[in-house]
């Protein structure tokens, strides 16, 4: 079998080993594949793998030895979905190996907006504290979280987590979900509406997926909704937010802080609304990618392709 990988590097940038992948068959890996480039490097491939190269219908069409999409990643809207159903081509995802680095990141963005840590760090090295007339000082507000309510807009595996450890801080915890599991709910945790998410929380974190239904859940009717000093985190997927109207709310100070690792295209343009705004943090999509995770992403997407080749595909979006 011919195994193609069209943009290898960002999940191993030389820190990993394609090793178990190749022992299923004659591997080539390319750390980039522009989109001209695309059908020539899988013309001859039955096993595809990507990660954000676009496989469209028309390359599924030309490709008529493929058989076989592994994505690199939880979510596949870079695949015409459809055109592999019709043609047969089995598509496979990687749902859940980043749910601890995740959670874990969200909650780092979450206690940097709190305390500006690298910031005041920063303003010691530069010798801000030796000349100091106090023996301490602060450039921002400090922000204790215990008591406060955090509200997960998306409650799977990774907001449940990030829940977990917002909870561990001392936090009451709010979600909204579209399909709620009532029995997760107890003493310190219950499912609410959207609208009522909005007005209670101090915290808001998104988790959930890019569908229509979410795409611009932050927006300016929805943050007109929230508490003033609101903070928002999002570790998910960008268009999430209209990143204007979340811009205009930091300036104004209805949004006290706002941590986010994706924007609405990537890498971020350097128009986007977001740079430059008040108490913004922004981060280039970096909270799935601990080596262990990236390891545990490997070791599933191989899993993927063995089950493919043995007739038992697992983990099939198409």
């Amino acid at each position: 079998m011919k195994i193609v990988v069209l943009d290898g590097y960002t999940e191993n940038p030389g820190d990993l080993s394609w090793e178990s992948l190749e022992a299923l068959g004659t591997l080539t890996v390319y750390d980039r594949t522009p989109g001209d480039k695309v059908i020539e490097r899988i013309a001859d491939a039955q096993a595809v793998y990507t990660n954000k190269t676009p496989i469209t219908g028309e390359t599924i069409e030309k490709c008529a030895n493929m058989k076989f999409i592994g994505v690199l990643a939880t979510g596949y809207n870079v695949i015409d979905i459809k055109a592999a159903r019709s043609a047969n081509v089995v598509v496979s995802n990687i749902p859940s190996y980043g749910t601890d680095a995740v959670a874990q990141y969200a909650v780092a963005l979450l206690l940097e907006l709190c305390h500006h840590i690298g910031e005041h760090s920063d303003c010691v090295k530069a010798g801000e504290w030796s000349r100091s007339r106090d023996w301490c000082f602060w450039k921002h507000p400090l922000v204790e979280l215990a008591g406060k309510t955090f509200g997960v807009i998306g409650f799977g595996r990774i907001g449940q987590r990030t829940a977990k450890i917002a909870e561990a801080l001392g936090m009451k915890i709010v979600a909204y979900d579209e399909r709620p599991v009532k029995e997760l709910e107890g003493e310190n945790f219950r499912y609410v509406s959207l609208d009522e998410l909005l007005s209670m929380s101090d915290v808001i974190s998104l988790h959930c997926p890019l569908f229509p239904s979410t795409e611009g859940i932050i927006n300016k009717d929805t943050i007109a909704k929230m508490k003033d000093g609101v903070k928002i985190i999002n570790t998910s997927r960008g268009p999430l937010i209209v990143e204007q109207d979340l811009r205009q709310a930091l300036d104004s100070g209805k949004v006290s802080g706002a941590a986010v690792d994706v924007v609405s295209e990537e890498p971020i343009r350097e128009d986007n609304p977001l740079l430059g705004a008040k108490n913004s943090i922004i981060t280039p999509h970096i909270a799935w990618a601990p080596r262990e995770s990236r390891q545990r992403l490997m070791n599933i997407a191989v899993s993927n392709l063995k089950a493919f080749m043995e007739g038992n595909p697992v983990n099939v979006v198409s």
